[in-house]
C-alpha cells in the first residue's frame, strides 16, 4: 500500500477516478509526476462535483445579472437585493449519493452543507427547503430511505435552529437505485456585510476553525462524481458525519467574527475538505498560501496529509485575518467551544504549499488545479419531445373514484408526515410554511417577507427535458405569487445521469435551455446552483430532474397569507376554466399512461396573471393556491380542511379537463362575499369564473344536473394520510 508521499502512478490516477489523459494533464501542468496526497487533490478538485466539467459550458447560457444582483454564480451563495439595505443570500446543493449509502447521515450533512454556504457570506439563515425523489416505496430498501432522509434533515435542523419551511417529495421507480436529496438555505444579510471567498493580503493567517478533523467523508467529492452499482451500501466510510449543535455554535461565532470585522476572507470545508477551501481561496484571490498541516486539530490518531487535505469532516471554516486579529479570533472561538488555529499564511505567488513535520508534504499550482480543470463540449442527442397522445373516453367515468386513488397515492397525498417532523416556527418569523404554495419569512427585525419554493415536475421532464424545466421555472413564480411575493433570484440543482451518456447529455443540455429562456423570459436571474451527474445505478438513470430554486420578497408584509377555505367563502377560477390532460399526473397516475405534449408556457399570460394575485394575496384580498400537479380537483381537496365545498363546471366544460385538468396561468381563489366585487374589477382583463361556495362537509362537484362527485371531509383526510403513513409507523 502506497504512502502519502509515494510517487503515484497511472494507476493511482484511475483508481481516483480521473482519466489517461487527464493524468497526462497532471504531467503536464506539473513538469513532474505528483505524489499520491498531489493526486488525490487533483482528483478532488478535478471532480464532476467540484470542477463541472462537463456542464460550464452550457450553464453560461443562464442570465446571471440584473438590476437586484449582488452576488451571481462563483460564489459560495448568490445575493440579490431586497431592498432596505438586506438582500437575500440562498443557494441549493445535492448531497444524493451519500443519502442513498446512508440516509440519516447524508441527509443530514446535506443540511449543514447547505447552511455553511450560506452564513460563510455573512448571512443569517431563515429558513431551509428539500427537494426529494425518492423511488416506489415497495422497493428494496426504499421505506428505510425514506425514514433516515426525513429524520436526517429534521434532526439537523431542528437542532440548528433554522426552521424548515417548504420542498417537495415525489417517487418514481426511476429513483429505486438512486434517490435525490436537494437542499436550499435561504439566509439575510445587509448588503454592506456580506463576505466572500477570496484569499488576499499577504502575511495574513489562514485560521481553521471547527470541528476537528476525522476520516469520514474521504473521497466524498469523487464519490458524489460516479455511478452506482450493487455495492453502493460499501461506501458508507466516504458519508460525512454531521453534529448539528457544533454548526449552531459555528454559526453564531462565525457571525460575531463577521459583525466585528475580524475576517478578510472565508470559506467553508465542504466537498474536498480542506483541498477545496485552500485552493478555491486561493484562485479567487490570486495569490498563494503555505500551510502547517501538523496544525490541523484532529480526532484520530495516525492521520496523513492525503487524510487531512481530502477529508471531509463537517462544521469546518477556513477563514483569513489579519495578524494582529488572530488572538481575539482566537478567544472568540473559545468563548463558543470551537477549536481554532494558525495553519499557515497567505503568501505571493500562485501557489499552495503544505508542510508536515517539517517536510513538504505538497506544492501545487493554484491554477492548474482549479481554473485550469478539464472542460469537456461531450457529446449530445437531443431527446424528441414526447408526441400529442389520444386521450381515453371519460364517457361514464366515475370522476369520484379516479379523485380519491390520486388523494390516497404518495406523489399527489398529504406530507404531513415528513414536514411534522420539521421545527416550522423557530426564529418567531414564519408566516407561511409547509402545506401551501410557498415559504414566508420576516426578514429579522423588518416587515420584509423573504419568500422561497422549490419545484420540478420530473415526470413531465422525462417525456420533454426542455419544456419540462421551463414550466418548473413557471410553477415556481406561480408559488410565490400565491404568498404575495414579487421573484427576484433563482438557485437551481441539476440531477442527471451520466453525462457521458449522449442521451442524457441532451437531457441536460435541454433542460438548461429551457430553465435559460424562461428564466430570461421572466426576468429572473440565476445567481446560484449546482450539477449533480451520475445519478444512476448499473446503468439505469434517474428521471431528468432540474429542481429550481426560486426567492422572492414581499416589500411590506401586510397580511399573512392563507390557503384553507372558510364558511361561505366564494370559489373562483381564475384563468383558462380547462386545463390541459397532455403530460397530467392524471394520466400518469389513473389511467398510467407516461406520454403527452408538455405545454410551452405563454410568458405574457404568466406574468399578468401571477402579478395579479400577487397583488390581490398582499391586500389581503384572496386565499391563492395554483393549479398544476393533479389538477383543480386536488387543489380543491387541500383547500378543504375543515369546510367543505360545492362548485358547479361552467357548460361546455370538459369534466375531466376541469377536474384533473394541469397548465397554465390557473388559479384557485377563495374571498368572502363581501370582498368579490373588488376581486373582479382588479381582475378585469384576466378571466375570472365563479364556481360556488365554501360551506357543508363534504366537497361536491356537479355539471348540468349531474352530481359529478361527492367526497365527505373526513373521507378525503383519511385518504390523503394514506401514501405516507408508514412514517409515522416507524
Amino acid at each position: 500500500m502506497k504512502r502519502w508521499n509515494d510517487e503515484a502512478e497511472l494507476a493511482d490516477a484511475l483508481e481516483h477516478g480521473l482519466t489517461a489523459e487527464e493524468w497526462e494533464r497532471i504531467l503536464a501542468a506539473l513538469g513532474r509526476t505528483p505524489n499520491l496526497t498531489e493526486l488525490g487533490i487533483f482528483a478532488a478538485l478535478w471532480s464532476e462535483h467540484c470542477s463541472y466539467k462537463s456542464s460550464r459550458v452550457h450553464l453560461k447560457h443562464f442570465p446571471t445579472s440584473g438590476p437586484r444582483v449582488v452576488q451571481g454564480p462563483g460564489e459560495n451563495a448568490g445575493a440579490v437585493d431586497i431592498g432596505d439595505g438586506w438582500v437575500a443570500v440562498f443557494k441549493m446543493e445535492s448531497h444524493n449519493h451519500p443519502s442513498f449509502i446512508e440516509p440519516y447521515q447524508g441527509a443530514a450533512t446535506g443540511v449543514g452543507g447547505i447552511l455553511r454556504d450560506v452564513f460563510t457570506m455573512g448571512a443569517r439563515p431563515v429558513m431551509l427547503l428539500d427537494s426529494l425523489r425518492f423511488g416506489d416505496l415497495s422497493a428494496p430498501r426504499m421505506r428505510y430511505l425514506v425514514d433516515g432522509v426525513v429524520r436526517g434533515i429534521g434532526d439537523y435542523g431542528n437542532c440548528v435552529g433554522v426552521p424548515t419551511l417548504g420542498g417537495e417529495v415525489d417517487f418514481h421507480p426511476a429513483y429505486n437505485g438512486n434517490i435525490l436529496v436537494n437542499a436550499m438555505c435561504v439566509g439575510a444579510a445587509r448588503k454592506d456585510k456580506l463576505f466572500f471567498a477570496r484569499a488576499q493580503g499577504v502575511g495574513n493567517r489562514v485560521i481553521y476553525l471547527g470541528s476537528k478533523t476525522g476520516r469520514d467523508g474521504i473521497h466524498g467529492a469523487t464519490m458524489a462524481s460516479d455511478s452506482f452499482d450493487e455495492t453502493a451500501e460499501q461506501k458508507r466510510p466516504t458519508v460525512q458525519v454531521g453534529d448539528p449543535f457544533t454548526e449552531k455554535l459555528l454559526i453564531e461565532a462565525c457571525l460575531e467574527l463577521m459583525d466585528k470585522g475580524l475576517v478578510v476572507a472565508i470559506q467553508d470545508m465542504g466537498a474536498a475538505g480542506l483541498t477545496s477551501s485552500a485552493f478555491e481561496m486561493a484562485a479567487r484571490g490570486r495569490c498563494g498560501l503555505e500551510l502547517d498541516l501538523s496544525r490541523v486539530p484532529v480526532r484520530e490518531e495516525g492521520m496523513t496529509p492525503y487524510e487531512l487535505m481530502l477529508s471531509e469532516s463537517q462544521e469546518r471554516m477556513l477563514l483569513v485575518a489579519r495578524p494582529q486579529d488572530v488572538q481575539e479570533i482566537f478567544a472568540i472561538c473559545h468563548r463558543w467551544g470551537l477549536d481554532a488555529c494558525d495553519i499557515g499564511e497567505v503568501v505571493a505567488g500562485n501557489e499552495v504549499t503544505a508542510f508536515w513535520q517539517g517536510e513538504v508534504a505538497f506544492r501545487l499550482p493554484v491554477l492548474p488545479a482549479v481554473d485550469d480543470a478539464p472542460r469537456y463540449d461531450r457529446p449530445y442527442q437531443l431527446p424528441q419531445p414526447s408526441s400529442a397522445v389520444t386521450l381515453p373516453s371519460f364517457s361514464g367515468r366515475d370522476f369520484g373514484q379516479d379523485l380519491r386513488r390520486l388523494l390516497a397515492s404518495p406523489h399527489l397525498g398529504s406530507k404531513r408526515a415528513v414536514y411534522q417532523q420539521y421545527d416550522q416556527t423557530v426564529g418567531a418569523a414564519t408566516l407561511a410554511g409547509p402545506g401551501g404554495e410557498a415559504a414566508l419569512v420576516l426578514v429579522p427585525g423588518t416587515r420584509i417577507g423573504l419568500a422561497a419554493t422549490t419545484d420540478c415536475n420530473a415526470y413531465a421532464c422525462s417525456l420533454d427535458p426542455y419544456t419540462g424545466a421551463a414550466q418548473a421555472v413557471v410553477e415556481a413564480m406561480r408559488n410565490l405569487a400565491c404568498v404575495g411575493a414579487e421573484p427576484v433570484g433563482v438557485t437551481d440543482c441539476l440531477n442527471f445521469g451520466s453525462p457521458e451518456t449522449p442521451q442524457v447529455m441532451g437531457q441536460f443540455v435541454a433542460a438548461v435551455r429551457g430553465l435559460a429562456d424562461a428564466c430570461r423570459a421572466l426576468g429572473v436571474p440565476v445567481v446560484s446552483g449546482n450539477v449533480s451527474f451520475y445519478n444512476e445505478t448499473s446503468g439505469q438513470a434517474i428521471l431528468p430532474t432540474p429542481t429550481v430554486g426560486m426567492v422572492g420578497v414581499v416589500p411590506c408584509v401586510l397580511h399573512r397569507p392563507s390557503f384553507a377555505l372558510a364558511e361561505g367563502d366564494v370559489v373562483a377560477l381564475l384563468g383558462p376554466v380547462a386545463g390541459d390532460l397532455s403530460a397530467s399526473r392524471y394520466l400518469q397516475l389513473v389511467w398510467d399512461m407516461a406520454a403527452g405534449v408538455v405545454p410551452a408556457p405563454e410568458y405574457p399570460a404568466e406574468k399578468a396573471a401571477a402579478e395579479l394575485v400577487r397583488s390581490l394575496v398582499r391586500l389581503g384580498l384572496v386565499k391563492a393556491r395554483d393549479i398544476s400537479d393533479g389538477g383543480l380537483a386536488v387543489i380543491l381537496a387541500e383547500m378543504c380542511g375543515e369546510v367543505g365545498a360545492r362548485v358547479v363546471i361552467p357548460e361546455g366544460v370538459s369534466p375531466a379537463s376541469f377536474l384533473f385538468g394541469e397548465w397554465g396561468p390557473r388559479y384557485l381563489l377563495a374571498f368572502p362575499e363581501s370582498f368579490q366585487p373588488a376581486v373582479e374589477a382588479a381582475a378585469s382583463g384576466v378571466p375570472l369564473t365563479l364556481l360556488g361556495r365554501a360551506g357543508g362537509d363534504a366537497l361536491v362537484v356537479v355539471h348540468g344536473e349531474e352530481e359529478l362527485l361527492s367526497l365527505p371531509l373526513a373521507e378525503m383526510a383519511e385518504l390523503r394520510e394514506q401514501g405516507l403513513r408508514f412514517l409515522e409507523e416507524q
